[in-house]
């Protein structure tokens, strides 16, 4: 029998997120200091036989298991640039939300890629696979070796793994659903914007309270626009920055999940219940960026 492989899709935290400009190809050009939660989708992976996708769990309707789920379209490209590569069966279980700024269908595409790479016996650093994930969506790159990173260009121009302390978070999600284009139809280039980030003093931080002094001179340049379409987002803000021991609360992405950081993880679990207990139709999720 096939062997099953099994891999992690963790959600894509954006502590950072700034945008540089429109490029004449229509995209824009972004500066964004990532992490990673210890928390995610599940993707299982057996070899053999035609390529398929079942998907199951809470968020399983809205991700799909058609053509345009990005683990298909992973799959797909791989194979496209390396014919030899030999398909089958994904099983992924929804954990994450769809729409919802966090990567979880580019973090779902990355680990397909992985599992593919394993199951033919593929290097990790096969240009093939940087060139689907490419390819797949902008964010898939930077899901690929799960780790902190500074990503620039359209997500595609990847600093070096980067060692962040350890940030305790909540992530929350409203339940309102976003597209990227439409959020960034919505921008206007800020009257002042941040500093640019500096790898090298990124990776000099050693303690939480150096790397929150760091975020707190920096934003996410789509907040705003987001919060025009959804202005729930504005809401959930609120909601994270009166909770106590928030030091700082940012939407992720192009939302509308937002993030609120944490001195320690039971500081984390306390606000998660707190939340849960007054918005109970909202997501929320306590974990671990780093």
């Amino acid at each position: 029998m096939p062997a099953l492989l099994v891999d992690s899709a963790p959600a894509k935290v954006n502590l950072t997120l700034r945008v540089l400009g429109r490029r004449p190809d229509g995209y824009h050009d972004l500066e964004s200091l990532v992490a990673f939660a210890d928390f995610g989708d599940r993707l299982s992976f057996v070899g053999g036989g035609e390529l398929s996708l079942t998907v199951r769990g809470p968020n399983a309707a809205q991700a799909g298991e058609g053509a345009d789920n990005l683990v298909l379209k992973a799959a797909k490209t791989l194979a496209a640039r390396e014919p030899s590569v030999g398909l089958g069966a994904f099983h992924l279980d929804k954990t994450l939300p769809v729409a919802a700024g966090i990567g979880g269908g580019s973090a779902d595409a990355a680990a397909a890629l992985r599992l593919l790479a394993k199951a033919n016996g593929l290097p990790a650093d096969h240009p093939a696979l940087f060139s689907a994930a490419r390819a797949t969506g902008a964010d898939v790159p930077v899901c690929l070796d799960p780790r902190p990173r500074i990503m620039r260009g359209i997500g595609e121009v990847l600093s070096e793994p980067l060692s962040l302390p350890a940030l305790p978070a909540v992530l929350v999600n409203p339940g309102v659903a976003l597209t990227t284009k439409a959020v960034f139809a919505h921008w206007t280039a800020p009257a002042s914007p941040p500093a640019a980030l500096d790898a090298e003093a990124v990776v000099q931080l050693k303690d939480c309270d150096a790397l929150l002094r760091l975020l707190a001179t920096q934003a996410n340049d789509l907040e705003a626009p987001a919060i025009t379409l959804a202005p729930v987002i504005a809401d959930v803000l609120a909601a994270l920055r009166a909770l106590p021991g928030c030091s700082l609360a940012r939407m992720s992405g192009s939302g509308a999940t937002c993030f609120a950081l944490f001195a320690s993880a039971a500081g984390t679990q306390d606000a998660a219940k707190v939340l849960h207990a007054k918005y109970p139709q909202w997501w929320v999720q306590a974990c671990i960026l780093g």
